[in-house]
């Protein structure tokens, strides 16, 4: 029997499973083997997913399940898409009615599927949508868009809006991910688009594929200019190669050319950048105005006009094509809850397990259901917030999966080197004051962040703690501000990071004079994961310690790097191996026992 969920399109003999492993042949029928089985259901703004030009700032109950009908290299919700078991006990059985109440419980207008996609749990989505609808609430989802004819028209009778990623636009990208080509996807954005339900497309960049994203605004611009583009600059997990990474520079200069093509074009994962705001086509005045909010997300502030209720351009008159008003309310969601933080959160203690040595991915989803099921996540969130409560955190987890000794032996290493720090640290009057920015120089990492409490350990004074920050993981400064702040020294993120040239040049354009502009103070980490989500991060200590103080500390990072990655990995130290992953100490890793 043939599956028409997706176009993967399998023929499933009696009894078996398709190549996605969630859809079985009963015989009779193709049916879904965990229905109503998920892992988070939460309110979340539709920022977060992310949607921008329908419902600004609405509230909707976020529903993620597992699996996916694709596999692909470097996938942002691994965590959730392969690794995390659709049998679960992390997983809450809820039937159609219960999350329509829910969504109703928090005062959500709508539903909308994202993390994982909408193909992984086709009938499940199909029964929620159609009594949802039934309910006067809104509904879409975030989707690779590999829908059947079939099951599209199945399902788009009951969806108000949607998300779709396109992967790219040559068969290989979607052979590589177990698809064959992009054709059922474009096909299936012209429809739903003809259809009148509200269309938004992302597009991961890459440094290979900066052709293939022009093509494809180029096809969009076919069916309508104003389809909003969403560039979701390539950070790259798993097994995704370093190399692939565009710098945010590059990112901005394509964004130019992409909006020859398109109305509105977005550029996501690059904290700092202007191009998150919505501009007039007509003008180029700014008429929404948002921010980085993690990952993939963002978060709407206010019009250039001052107001964020309005969508008429207040230069020119230009309306912008925006699916009502932004809601008055601009709701924040908790720590890790919502959209793709909740992933990083699940990476975050597969870091320690690795380094601890789980290697078996049975017994960190095991952690996970039990973090899960006993609220801990704000427990987590609480616990990676200094150096004392993350090492306590190292040694629990060792407990749970009876690594002690291990646990013990990287305690021990950690609390050695952070010794060696505070054996010579300078008074309180030598300390440099420390800046510490994400992506481009304006992005201020809030002050109760990791990275600020780093900086003190290594001898430095955090001026983000005097900036008043409200963001997810910050939010953008003005350069008057960081003037007035005058660091001595800035450090660069690890995770979304930017080159110390391109930075430099971005603070020299901004009018930024501070003394570590004047002085060229400015750091990046040697390797990505030395100052957050991983036991890495005393790695970073000790550079930061180097680069406060270089008159007093002298680590041999290199040396210190290979003896760890040796150590706790068994494996080699090998820098262009090293992408953005929090727990996958590098893109070679893999696990043993799976």
């Amino acid at each position: 029997m043939k599956c028409n969920i997706c176009e993967r399109g399998c023929t499933i003999a009696e009894g078996n499973t398709g190549a996605c492993g969630l859809y079985r042949n009963n015989g009779e029928n193709i049916i879904e083997l965990f229905p109503n089985k998920y892992l988070t259901v939460c309110p979340i703004s539709i920022e977060t997913m992310p949607v921008l030009h329908f419902h600004p700032r609405g509230k909707f109950l976020q529903i993620s399940t597992t699996g996916c009908n694709f596999n692909c290299r470097g996938c942002f919700s691994t965590v959730i898409a392969k690794e995390m078991a659709p049998a679960s006990k992390a997983l809450r059985e809820l039937s159609p009615r219960q999350v329509v109440d829910e969504a109703v419980k928090n005062d959500c207008i709508g539903i909308a599927f994202l993390l994982n996609d909408p193909l992984a749990s086709f009938f499940t989505f199909l029964n929620v949508a159609r009594l949802a609808k039934k309910s006067g609430l809104l509904v879409g989802c975030s989707t690779n868009a590999y829908f059947t004819e079939i099951s599209l028209a199945e399902i788009s009778r009951y969806l108000d809006f949607i998300n779709v990623g396109v992967k790219g636009l040559s068969p290989r990208i979607y052979q590589n991910c177990g698809g064959s080509t992009v054709q059922p996807v474009l096909r299936n954005i012209e429809k739903l688009y003809q259809d009148g339900i509200h269309v938004e497309v992302s597009c991961i960049l890459q440094n290979n594929n900066m052709e293939e994203v022009l093509e494809l605004a180029g096809k969009l611009s076919n069916i309508s200019p104003e389809i909003p583009l969403q560039v979701m600059r390539f950070i790259p997990l798993e097994g995704a190669d370093p190399a692939l990474e565009p710098s945010i520079r590059s990112a901005e200069n394509l964004y130019q050319s992409l909006r020859k093509q398109l109305n509105y074009v977005y550029l996501f994962n690059s904290p700092g950048t202007e191009y998150l705001n919505t501009f007039c086509p007509h003008c180029g005045e700014v008429i929404f105005k948002r921010d980085f909010y993690g990952p993939m997300g963002a978060k709407l502030l206010f019009s250039g006009s001052g107001s964020a209720r309005s969508n008429i351009c207040p230069q020119c008159g230009w309306k912008i094509p925006i699916k009502a008003m932004p809601a008055e309310i601009n709701y924040r969601e908790d720590d890790f809850q919502g959209g793709y933080p909740f992933t990083r959160a699940l990476e975050m203690v597969e870091a320690i397990l690795i380094t601890i040595g789980v290697t078996d991915i049975k017994k960190v989803v095991q952690v996970w259901e039990g973090m899960l099921g006993h609220n801990g996540m704000q427990k987590l969130h609480k616990s990676i917030q200094n150096t004392g409560s993350y090492l306590e955190l190292i040694g629990y987890f060792g407990k749970l999966t009876q690594m002690e000794d291990k646990a013990a032996e990287l305690v021990a290493y950690m609390e050695a080197k952070i010794s060696l720090i505070n054996k010579s640290l300078p008074a309180v009057g030598k300390r440099p004051r420390v800046y510490y920015v994400m992506g481009k120089p304006l992005f201020s990492l809030m002050g109760s962040r990791f990275e600020n409490q780093l900086v003190e350990a290594g001898g430095g004074i955090s001026v983000n703690k005097e900036i008043e920050c409200s963001g997810r993981p910050g939010s953008r400064i003005s350069a008057e501000e960081l003037n007035v702040l005058n660091p001595d020294v800035i450090f660069i993120s690890a995770f979304l990071s930017s080159s110390v040239d391109d930075f430099y040049a971005e603070c020299c354009k901004a009018g930024i004079n501070a003394e570590a502009v004047k002085n060229k103070r400015i750091y990046t980490h040697p390797a990505p994961g030395w100052d957050f989500g991983s036991p890495r991060w005393i790695l970073g200590l000790l550079h930061m310690a180097n680069m406060l103080h270089p008159e007093v500390y002298h680590f041999d990072v290199w040396a210190e790097a290979a003896g760890f990655y040796k150590q706790f990995y068994g494996v080699d130290f090998s820098l262009p191996e090293i992408n953005r992953s929090f727990s996958k100490p590098s893109s070679k890793w893999q696990w043993k026992n799976n």
